[in-house]
């Protein structure tokens, strides 16, 4: 028996972006489903076009720009579906896209999945966001099955296996309904980059489980909300790394664990300064001292959340090694020769 699905679509003045991505997801070839356009109170005439062109979907304005958190958090509330599919306005579909998605619900215990990710630009390749499924290493890293670092990979069937993944990309992340408002839902202290991986590292630590299905298959475009290498989006990578970790590390492992960090976002922002990036590195700085003012909030909130959780170590599918030493020590550029070791 098929599932209920209902797709929020999050949209800030990107019409050009609906013009262009929406008609394939309205086309999903999938017996029940709803789309939601969560606009955060776009001025280019997103409504009036959604409303014109399909009168089907239903809109929901808000006063204001939430972001990508804030939006989806707030039109989640109008969803009917039983798995809410959060899919950004960049991405187009395959028209069987959602039927393959749904297997992976199967088994009650994933809670979250997404479908493989390749590139708009380049339909042979991986997408930067996603690929074929996220994962964090020892240190908070996260990479992807189909890319490393800069390091995406060409698609040529080497990960067409379903797996569990660590984290599902916000650019299609697919979680049950109920299950998203137990887990209260994407931390708005976010705002930008890795509140997914926050919400699927919870899901672990309450014993759920995250996969990616790649016979599901969407391509995204990437870089419209925050380019890649802009300061903007280094300061958020960094502040919000190291927010995740202290809400979500083991109790045993949390104090060394985030030492270690910090000295490696040293090593960072000195590399940045060397290589005349003096700006990056001012980003990364900004970085540490909003994390330290907003530690007393994060502290909180992992009090909370150590209350609830069912595992006391790391996800099963965490690497137990640094992938910072693996890419850039020993040359280790995929996913392959990284895991190769481990299996």
């Amino acid at each position: 028996m098929h599932r209920t699905y209902t797709i929020i679509i999050v949209t800030w003045n990107a019409l050009s972006h609906l013009k262009t991505f929406l008609p394939s997801v309205t086309e999903t070839d999938y017996p029940d489903f709803e789309i939601i356009i969560a606009n955060n109170a776009s001025t280019d005439g997103t409504k009036e076009w959604v409303q014109d062109h399909y009168p089907d979907i239903r809109i929901v304005t808000f006063s204001e720009n939430f972001g990508y958190c804030g939006g989806n958090n707030r039109a989640s509330d109008y969803a009917t579906g039983e798995i809410i599919v959060f899919l950004n306005n960049d991405v187009e579909v395959d028209p069987d896209w959602l039927k393959n998605l749904d297997n992976a619900f199967d088994r009650e215990q994933v809670a979250a999945a997404q479908p493989k990710l390749k590139a708009c630009a380049d339909p042979d390749s991986f997408e930067y966001a996603g690929a074929a499924g996220g994962y964090l290493d020892f240190y908070g890293y996260p990479f992807c099955r189909g890319r490393i670092f800069d390091t995406v990979e060409k698609d040529t069937g080497q990960y067409d296996n379903p797996e569990e993944i660590l984290w599902a990309s916000g650019a299609a992340l697919a979680i049950r309904k109920n299950i998203f408002y137990t887990m209260g839902k994407f931390d708005e202290d976010f705002e930008f980059h890795m509140e997914e991986i926050d919400l699927c590292w919870r899901l672990w630590n309450r014993g759920f489980e995250v996969v990616c299905e790649p016979a599901s298959v969407v391509y995204h475009l990437g870089g419209g909300s925050l380019p890649v290498g802009s300061t903007r989006k280094i300061y958020y990578n960094y502040r919000n790394n190291l927010i995740m970790m202290i809400k979500n590390l083991p109790e045993k492992k949390v104090f060394i664990r985030i030492l270690t960090r910090l000295i490696l976002d040293g090593i960072s922002g000195l590399r940045s300064l060397l290589k005349l990036k003096p700006m990056e590195t001012a980003a990364i700085i900004r970085a540490h001292f909003a994390f330290y003012g907003q530690l007393p909030g994060s502290l909180k909130k992992r009090r909370e959340l150590q209350k609830v959780r069912t595992s006391s170590g790391d996800p099963s599918v965490m690497l137990n090694k640094s992938i910072v030493t693996e890419y850039y020590v020993f040359g280790k550029k995929t996913y392959m020769e990284i895991m190769a070791e481990e299996n």
